[in-house]
C-alpha cells in the first residue's frame, strides 16, 4: 500500500487485487481510433468530405464520429472538418492517453529493454511515462520515486517494486501530484535514472512543461539523478507550452518514436543518445 500523505510505502501485496484503471468515458470506435490516426499523421484540417472518401461511410456517418470526438476533447470541429485542439491548450490525461498510443507503448517497451534491474527511477507524469510503468511491472528489483498516482498504484502490485508515492495536491484531470511538497520530497533522493516526459521541446533544444510547478519536478529530477532519460514521440517538437524546464544538454537519451531530422541534429549539437524505439 502506498502512503500518499508521506510517500512511504506498506507491504505492496495487499494491493495486488487491485483493478487497472480504464477509460470507461473514452469508449472509442475503431474507425474513430482510425481518424485521430490519420489526423496525427496529416497536419492541418482534415474535411468530411475527405474522411468520407477514405472510410468508405457517408458524410453523415463521419460527421457523427467528428461530433463524439469533439464531445470527449480529442479534436476541435472546424467548418466543414476537424483538427487537433490549440498545440497551447493541453488535453486531460484521459485524452491525451489516446493520441499516439502505439507509438508511446514502444518507446515504453525500449526503455524496459534498456533499464537494468535493480534500479532507482524516478518515473515523470504524463501518458508516456504511465506506458514506461506499465511495462515495467515485471522488472525485478526497482525502486521507483514518482507523482504519477496511476503509476504508483499498478507498480506496488508486485512486491518486488520499491514505490514512493509523492505527497501533494491532486490533479484528478492528470492523475498526479503536484506542488512544492511534492518538489521537497523528490530532492531527498539520489537517483540513478530519471524518465520523464515534457510538454513540448523547442528548436533551440528547451524542455517545455505547462505550468512553474510541472517544470519544477523536472528540474528536481533532473538535480537528483545520476542520468536523465527523456520520453517522447516526434509530435512534441516544436509543440509550444509556456514554461521552461530544462534544456535538452541535460538528458543523456531521447527515447522517441521515429526518426526526426531536426531533433537528430538538436540531439547531436546536444550530445544526446538520440533512440529509436
Amino acid at each position: 500500500m502506498i502512503n500518499k500523505g508521506t510517500g512511504f510505502t506498506q507491504p505492496a501485496h495487499r494491493h495486488r487485487k487491485l483493478r487497472e484503471g480504464n477509460n470507461t468515458g473514452m469508449r472509442l470506435t475503431a474507425r474513430q481510433k482510425e481518424i485521430l490516426r490519420y489526423l496525427a499523421q496529416t497536419p492541418g484540417v482534415l474535411s468530411s468530405s475527405l474522411l468520407s472518401d477514405k472510410f468508405d461511410v457517408s458524410v453523415q456517418t463521419i460527421r457523427k464520429d467528428m461530433n463524439e470526438l469533439s464531445d470527449k476533447g480529442l479534436v476541435r470541429r472546424v467548418h466543414g472538418g476537424i483538427s487537433f485542439p490549440s498545440d497551447n491548450d493541453n488535453l486531460s490525461f484521459s485524452n491525451r492517453e489516446v493520441i499516439h498510443l502505439t507509438s508511446k507503448q514502444k518507446i515504453a517497451q525500449r526503455i524496459v529493454e534498456d533499464l537494468p534491474q535493480g534500479i532507482s527511477i524516478f518515473l515523470g507524469i504524463g501518458t508516456t511515462p504511465k506506458q514506461v510503468a506499465h511495462a515495467l511491472l515485471d522488472h525485478p528489483g526497482l525502486t521507483v520515486v514518482t507523482n504519477n498516482i496511476h503509476a504508483a498504484l499498478m507498480m506496488s502490485r508486485n512486491p518486488q517494486i520499491n514505490v514512493f508515492l509523492a505527497g501533494g495536491a491532486v490533479r484528478s484531470s492528470d492523475e498526479d501530484t503536484i506542488g512544492e511538497s511534492v518538489t521537497r520530497f523528490y530532492r531527498r533522493f539520489n537517483i540513478k535514472t530519471a524518465i520523464f516526459g515534457v510538454g513540448g521541446l523547442s528548436s533551440k533544444g528547451e524542455l517545455l512543461d505547462f505550468t512553474p510547478e510541472e517544470a519544477d519536478l523536472t528540474h528536481a529530477m533532473i538535480a537528483q539523478s545520476q542520468t536523465c532519460w527523456l520520453v517522447a514521440d516526434q509530435s512534441k517538437y516544436q509543440r509550444y507550452a509556456p514554461v521552461v524546464s530544462g534544456t535538452l544538454d541535460k538528458v543523456e537519451r531521447f527515447y522517441s518514436d521515429q526518426h526526426h531530422a531536426e531533433i537528430a541534429d538538436l540531439c547531436f549539437k546536444h550530445q544526446v543518445n538520440y533512440i529509436i524505439s
